[in-house]
């Protein structure tokens, strides 16, 4: 299972748990860029703390796979345009 469905479920099956706080605050910062207190992390037990880790090479892999997708958008935007573009060699 993905890390972030695992997350998923750990915070909504115990949103008062001490460890659904801190993933989902991780979450909260992974996804507004802002920070997350690095001590936070280290009060998680081993279970969850690889969670997190798991969270965060997920999160990684999950931005450069939208970069790809915005390069392949633009690429077909760029492509159409020069398809659409009247010849300028035909008189």
């Amino acid at each position: 299972m993905l890390a972030i469905k695992k997350a998923r479920k750990l915070i909504e099956n115990n949103p008062n748990d001490a460890a659904a706080k801190i993933i989902a605050a991780l979450v909260l910062a992974l996804e507004s860029e802002s920070s997350l207190s690095v001590a936070q992390l280290y009060s998680l037990d081993d279970k969850r703390f690889e969670l997190a880790l798991e969270i965060l090479n997920e999160w990684r892999l999950d931005r450069h796979y939208a970069s790809k997708l915005l390069l392949l958008d633009s690429s077909t935007v760029a492509q159409a345009l020069v398809d659409e573009a009247p010849n300028s060699s035909v008189s």
